[in-house]
């Protein structure tokens, strides 16, 4: 019987699992602009060709906001970040016509603002909160790290499966717990520490742009009251708004001290809301 008969299905899955979990592992480390290790398995223009293929659909999909004030209302506060960020050439930022309170931003440096924002987002300053929230998602490379996690994950739950297997059979329940152990422990909780990374890239970006870094925990503040009840923090992929408040509010005097030099370099955005 050849060596290659000798290896039973499971262990060959698991030998090569473990093989592919290791080398994606020990190839995939990056830091975050905020000096945090990432795991980033994927090349960034793999990611950049995902996130604009992804957007052209989106544009697709959903309706763009006609009103041509509105848009260059946010354009005008997007490019006053844009210009201070560590990216600025290249993003495309589109509103869409949604009355929901939201952003999103995708890999390859695109930006989408539903129209709704701007009843929460009440001046420029609270409006570049949100932008440069976005930005900090993109400029902390959280896409790709997301989808290394899922990745990883995945290879983790197979490496799982294959042991389980060898030891005498897999055990559905168990496998369920094993997946469930990797959302609630790993996927969601990743997802809450990138929204506070965001936040906090955006808030140096906005006071950098000349923008009042203090409205940005007035925006929140505004989340907190539109939303009413918020879900479970433990069971959310995002902070809950206490928390983001409380963090704005820590780095605060950091901020400011960015802010008032910003303004004493002339730094001032006029970007008027519209009617």
């Amino acid at each position: 019987m050849s060596v290659k008969g000798l290896i039973s299905r499971p262990h060959r899955t698991l030998s090569l699992a473990l093989a592919i979990l290791c080398f994606a592992l020990l190839s995939g480390c990056a830091t975050s602009p905020t000096g945090r290790t990432q795991l980033t398995m994927f090349s960034e223009s793999q990611m950049a060709s995902m996130g604009q293929a992804s957007f052209e659909q989106i544009k697709e999909q959903q309706k763009i906001d006609p009103h041509r004030p509105t848009q260059r209302y946010v354009q005008c506060v997007a490019d006053a970040l844009f210009a201070v960020s560590n990216t600025p050439d290249n993003w495309e930022v589109v509103v869409f016509a949604d009355e929901t309170p939201n952003a999103f931003a995708l890999p390859g440096q695109k930006i989408g603002v539903h129209r709704g924002m701007l009843t929460v987002a009440e001046t420029p300053a609270q409006l570049a909160a949100v932008v440069g929230h976005e930005i900090g998602h993109v400029e902390a490379r959280h896409g790709n790290e997301r989808a290394s996690a899922t990745f990883a994950t995945q290879m983790g739950l197979a490496v799982a499966t294959a042991a389980l297997a060898i030891e005498g059979g897999t055990d559905e329940r168990m496998l369920a717990a094993l997946g469930l152990g990797a959302q609630v422990g790993i996927l969601l909780p990743f997802s809450r520490q990138h929204e506070i990374e965001a936040d906090l890239i955006g808030l140096n970006l906005m006071a950098k742009a000349g923008f009042d870094p203090r409205e940005s925990i007035t925006l929140w503040e505004n989340m907190r009251e539109k939303a009413g009840g918020s879900p479970v923090e433990f069971l959310s992929t995002h902070p809950g708004h206490g928390t983001r408040i409380r963090t704005l509010q820590e780095a605060m005097p950091e901020a400011m001290t960015t802010f008032e030099g910003a303004r004493q370099q002339g730094k001032a955005p006029r970007c008027t809301p519209p009617r």
